[in-house]
């Protein structure tokens, strides 16, 4: 039996955030080295004014997977994923994807053709994940230059910005 198979056995559902949610979100960003840990105001802000563009998964009473995004102002045909947090015990089975699906098949996003993210170099699980997400979506993964690491006033490493896309909202699973 798969690790997959043991996670799958068990119910984790897959929604919007809500205030309740907050302090778990925090904590799993906390627990997630590779993550910039924000304040936990933004954490209740992603999980009420942008519940829209997050997505929690939640198994036995506990946030078990976390993405968070945002339209972008002037294009909101854009929708930017800030972070993705998955809980150690659930990487591997495509939460993360999932996680963007559920977001991208909301109402209120339906007019959504492409995807923004910003990812380091060397974190090469997220690269890897984002390029599986284009492959399911059946479209380009494209790697353009952003944030030098001069741009930062602390020692942060650049941030390479990936577009996905163009998303056909209709063949959404």
């Amino acid at each position: 039996m798969t690790k997959g198979d043991i996670l799958y056995e068990k119910k984790i559902y897959i929604r919007k955030p809500t205030k309740e949610y907050s302090k778990q979100v925090f904590r799993l960003i906390k627990e997630c080295e590779n993550l910039d840990l924000n304040s936990e105001y933004l954490y209740l802000l992603q999980n009420t004014h942008f519940k829209e563009s997050c997505s929690i998964a939640v198994c036995e009473n506990r946030v078990v997977g976390f993405v968070s995004g945002y339209k972008l102002p002037n294009e909101p045909e854009i929708l930017f994923i800030w972070q993705v947090a998955i809980n150690e015990e659930f990487r591997g089975i495509g939460l993360a994807n999932k996680l963007i699906s559920n977001t991208l098949k909301r109402k209120l996003n339906s007019g959504i053709t492409r995807i923004h993210t910003t990812v380091s170099p060397d974190n090469k699980s997220s690269i890897k994940m984002f390029t599986k997400l284009a492959k399911n979506l059946d479209t380009k993964i494209i790697a353009k230059k952003f944030f030098k690491k001069e741009d930062f006033i602390n020692s942060h490493e650049e941030e390479v910005l990936y577009e996905i896309g163009p998303i056909k909202q209709k063949e959404l699973k």
